[in-house]
């Protein structure tokens, strides 16, 4: 699907983002506005997207397709990335609303503004991509590298080997929360020189490191 179409919505009714160019306007700034993290109750992230949307209240709920096929045919769905979590781009107002709204449990300061609002970016440029990605719950500590060719090129992110195959851990760090997409060894430069130094079950592989994770 065209970056263009994902925008707003992405299937149609699906909210992911408002307004269309929110990391510009976040970058900008706002008076009053901050960072906030809503953590919604159990399936309730698209239903406060929609309410922030009807308010014209700035915010990002990253959305990935999932794909189920039964028998006879094959669904296909958005669902949240991190589960249970939405950014906000608003003012006290629009936090006071949002916690009204009977679907949010906690609204979340974000001590780094700068630090998240980069790292959605990069996760809104990775799911605009088209990238097959998987939800990582939790970062092991691996080395800072950046994709030095290819579509994701200038992203940066922690590498981690899984399954013979090496990834690239684009993270939301505030939540300790992200998404990885698998990418080849040549591709990756480190960011650190200090990574070389030898830590545990880290390696170097063909100029480029990664970090030996569970089989």
């Amino acid at each position: 699907m065209p970056i263009a179409d994902r925008d707003t919505f992405v299937s149609g009714a699906e909210p992911t983002i408002y307004p269309n160019d929110l990391f510009d306007v976040a970058r900008d700034g706002r008076p009053d506005h901050r960072w906030w993290v809503l953590h919604t109750k159990s399936r309730q992230e698209k239903a406060i997207a929609r309410e922030l949307r009807e308010w014209r209240a700035p915010y990002y709920l990253p959305l990935v397709e999932k794909t189920t096929v039964y028998p006879r045919r094959r669904v296909t769905s958005y669902i949240p990335l991190l589960r249970s979590y939405i950014f906000l781009y608003g003012s006290e107002d629009d936090r006071n609303r949002g916690l009204k709204t009977n679907r949010v449990v906690q609204i979340l300061a974000v001590p780094d503004q700068d630090e998240i609002r980069e790292d959605l970016h990069r996760l809104y440029r990775l799911i605009a991509s088209g990238a097959p990605l998987t939800v990582e719950s939790r970062f092991r500590p691996g080395h800072c590298v950046r994709i030095r060719r290819g579509p994701f090129a200038g992203l940066e992110g922690t590498v981690m080997k899984r399954r013979d195959e090496t990834r690239l851990i684009v993270s939301v760090n505030f939540l300790q929360q992200g998404a990885s997409v698998e990418i080849e060894d040549f591709m990756l430069e480190p960011i650190d020189t200090a990574c070389y130094v030898s830590k545990g079950n880290i390696e170097d592989r063909h100029g480029s490191l990664c970090l030996e994770g569970q089989h």
